[in-house]
């Protein structure tokens, strides 16, 4: 998905599959991207590995 934009982080994740492996970047607390791994929390996939 590199140079793509979605309107919101739930359609972002909205074809997120359960046993899906993520990378996703950020740097401290600062940069953690929260309201990403809320939405990936909402979307309901399970068994995720986050890198």
């Amino acid at each position: 998905m590199l140079n793509k934009s979605v309107p919101s982080v739930h359609d972002a994740v909205r074809d997120v599959r359960d046993g899906a492996t993520i990378l996703i970047g950020g740097f401290g607390i600062s940069g953690v991207p929260t309201e990403l791994v809320c939405a990936l929390l909402d979307q309901g996939a399970r068994d995720l590995t986050i890198v």
